[in-house]
């Protein structure tokens, strides 16, 4: 059973790659050309995106140095230790679904400062690894 799965799996991109080509050239899709296409488009979206991903990551930037996330932090405090989460973990929670890189940041900010195998280590390594922007 295990190297039947194994198989699939080793095998299962490259099945989808030429399905994908061979459906392409039934229905006489250019192919590569629609890839092309694709590609340009989405490389327009990304750069047209940027500004916006600039303006937000200076703004977290800016909520973290100045001081607002650990007034947030102490805050909420009171609520995170009723249901038996540290505030440590606070900013990985806000940031998260703003912004995967940040949350990503201080995931690893908080691995490094408490561990991996401390309560917050697991606890931020739960949270960055269940959810998704």
């Amino acid at each position: 059973m295990e190297q039947t799965l194994s198989a699939i799996s080793q095998w299962a991109i490259p099945f989808l790659f030429f399905l994908f080509l061979a459906v392409g050239w039934v229905r006489k899709v250019p192919v590569y050309e629609a890839f092309i296409q694709g590609a340009s488009e989405g490389f327009q979206i990304a750069v047209r995106i940027i500004p916006y991903m600039v303006a937000m990551f200076v703004a977290i930037k800016v909520f973290r140095v100045s001081g607002a996330m650990d007034i947030l932090a102490w805050i909420c405090s009171p609520v995170l230790n009723l249901i038996g989460a540290p505030p440590e973990v606070l900013p990985l929670a806000v940031m998260r679904p703003l912004s995967g890189s940040s949350a990503l940041g201080l995931a690893s900010e908080l691995i490094h400062t408490y561990g991996p195998d401390s309560f917050i280590g697991r606890l931020a390594s739960v949270m960055q690894g269940t959810t998704d922007t």
